[in-house]
């Protein structure tokens, strides 16, 4: 017997189930968000509606917005439950539902007047993104915006009509302008390095294809706030949706479930003012680089360790590849050796004691994470999280030999099959070049490396080539178990 969500029978849910302590018809819009996942429900919403249930700023709750149909489905599920999630934590000896109820209307997704009218209105104050990695139009190569992506292009023609998330900030901030309303606060919640320059940089670089004047008028006046954002939050399954309804009688179309750990950073430039975030933990800095550079390095650029490896020996849930000896320490070695060593001093915070929560956290049996998750998106993710570090590496005339394995790894997921022989699904918005470049490098291992946009100057370094060759050779020789054991120093 289950309830299904909705704000008629938020009353009737199980007793255990927590659910908002304040009124819904009460809150009212200040936040505009691109980007509805589970990542965003899980994070910057839990944070706001715990703000919210102690009885603070109820004029901040939030609209969502997105740009692809592939975002209606979402939307059509949160409406019909009156855009309540149901949001579970769990580790190995806590599980916990609650229900929240930050977010209070979500525009349907490519109705680009409708979003326009929102980004307009005087009440939204902020207008924050999780749009992923590869939603920054990012040029890998050079770590620049690209100008000259076909959907910028097409944007930047046609700025009245736009299709992507910045065309639509420009049309917003365009549009409050004209009516004499002060700009927005643009705040990113990825995982990008310095996200709130990239977003400005995205921002500013489209406008200048079409109006170069409201470009500098973006620059001088509108605040894009640098953020570092952390909690692992899986896809949702059916898995996900039988337990909530077994565990707790709750039937919720797109429920999420995510580890009790969650931290924000943010730099506090609003200019229009925020919700006072900090009373519900978020840490306000005059800098977040710091902190940053250490999640992505050692949090992201972990996973993206045990990812491959993991997948190649046909390993399905992440705490399953921390159990395995020889990804966990492939993972140690290698973050202990070539990863931390790049990362400078945090305030307040001890690098080895990061990491080992870090061990923990990968480790934790009831998440239910998956290699594949961890696998998704390699174009994009490696030169954000894995290839700076190498570039740092060989700057410093430093050892690269567990990056260079790192990079084989992916390469040799790439080619589409795992070393049981069995069939790798596509993973990638490019698979389809990134399984032919990978089938090249096969024979030729310069060929991975030939990827400019992606690899960039690190390509071209001998050293790190050679160590690259001689990891995808004895992958393909000797298979990853073994390439495992010779770099830990245990092989035959």
């Amino acid at each position: 017997m289950s309830t299904k969500l909705s704000l008629a029978d938020l009353a009737s849910l199980p007793a255990r189930v927590a659910r908002p302590g304040y009124a819904r018809a009460a809150l009212t819009p200040g936040i505009l968000h691109f980007g509805v996942g589970n990542f965003h429900r899980a994070h910057q919403a839990v944070y706001l509606d715990d703000l919210f249930n102690a009885g603070l700023d109820h004029d901040w709750a939030i609209v969502g917005a997105g740009v692809f149909e592939a975002e209606r489905k979402g939307r059509d599920i949160l409406a019909a439950q009156d855009w309540l999630t149901t949001v579970v934590e769990q580790d190995d000896g806590h599980m916990q539902a609650r229900v929240t109820g930050a977010m209070v209307d979500f525009v349907e997704p490519g109705n680009g007047a409708a979003i326009v009218a929102r980004l307009a209105d005087p009440a939204i104050r902020i207008v924050s993104l999780t749009i992923t990695e590869g939603g920054y139009f990012i040029d890998a190569a050079t770590g620049h915006f690209d100008a000259g992506h076909a959907d910028i292009v097409a944007d930047g023609r046609s700025p009245e009509a736009p299709k992507t998330v910045f065309g639509l900030i420009l049309a917003g901030l365009k549009r409050r302008k004209a009516d004499g309303t002060p700009p927005f606060t643009v705040m990113s919640c990825d995982n990008i390095p310095h996200n709130g320059h990239v977003t400005m940089d995205a921002v500013c670089g489209l406008a200048k294809l079409s109006d170069p004047g409201f470009a500098r008028w973006v620059e001088d006046n509108v605040a894009f706030p640098n953020g570092m954002v952390d909690r692992i939050t899986p896809a949702t399954t059916d898995r996900e949706r039988t337990i909530l309804k077994d565990d707790f009688g709750v039937a919720d179309g797109w429920p999420v479930f995510c580890e009790p750990f969650k931290q924000w950073v943010l730099e506090d430039r609003f200019p229009l003012g925020r919700p006072a975030l900090e009373k519900a933990g978020v840490q306000f800095v005059a800098d977040v680089s710091p902190f940053e550079l250490m999640k992505i390095r050692i949090l992201n650029g972990g996973h993206a360790t045990i990812a491959y490896p993991a997948g190649l020996m046909d390993i399905h849930f992440v705490h399953e590849a921390m159990q395995h000896e020889l990804v966990r320490g492939f993972l140690e070695k290698l973050e202990r050796e070539e990863i931390i060593p790049t990362v400078p001093p945090v305030p307040g915070v001890v690098l080895d004691d990061y990491y080992r929560l870090i061990d923990r956290r990968f480790s934790n049996p009831k998440i239910g994470d998956t290699i594949r998750r961890l696998c998704l998106d390699g174009s994009n993710r490696q030169p954000k999280f894995i290839i700076p570090t190498i570039a740092d590496r060989l700057k410093a005339g430093a050892g690269v030999a567990g990056l260079a394995l790192e990079s084989a790894l992916w390469c040799r997921y790439c080619f589409g099959e795992t070393d049981s022989g069995k069939a790798i699904e596509p993973n990638d918005p490019n698979w389809e070049r990134m399984t032919g470049t990978a089938r090249q490098a096969r024979n030729d291992p310069a060929a991975w490396l030939a990827m400019e946009d992606i690899y960039g100057a690190v390509g071209k370094s001998p050293v790190f080539a050679a160590a690259f060759a001689e990891a995808l050779a004895a992958l393909w020789r000797d298979g990853t178990a073994e390439t495992l054991r010779r770099y830990l120093g245990r092989g035959k």
